[in-house]
């Protein structure tokens, strides 16, 4: 999970407030997530997918792929959360607990086949 926002911006301020004050995001995110805290854009195109702007918040999957299936509502800025879109973010962070989760257990049986196959 890569947050983006910067100190001086009164949007990111707003949502770092709530997202600090949540316990179930703060629950999640420590015990779930590996978090990649941003305080200055970044010049990799890859984790602006559709545009630089703060704040935003966008899942990467073990492949170092942004997971565009998880965006928030507005879609002129698929990756931005404000305030009151605590359960988008929520039912995102969710989402890519159930996603990584599957698809490590994917990798996990294609491995066990592919040894089986191997040392049989």
């Amino acid at each position: 999970m890569v947050i983006h926002h910067l100190e001086d911006c009164q949007y990111s301020q707003a949502l770092k407030k709530v997202f600090a004050q949540n316990k179930e995001i703060q629950d999640m995110a420590q015990n779930n997530f590996i978090m990649l805290n941003l305080v200055h854009e970044t010049t990799d195109k890859n984790l602006s997918p559709d545009g630089q702007y703060v704040p935003r918040i966008t899942f990467v999957d073990p492949s170092l792929t942004v997971r565009t299936d998880l965006t928030g509502r507005y879609s002129n800025r698929l990756y931005t959360y404000k305030p009151q879109d605590l359960p988008v973010l929520i039912e995102n962070m969710k989402k890519a607990l159930k996603l990584i989760q599957s698809e490590l257990q994917g990798m996990t049986s294609k491995r066990s086949n592919v040894t089986k196959k191997t040392s049989g």
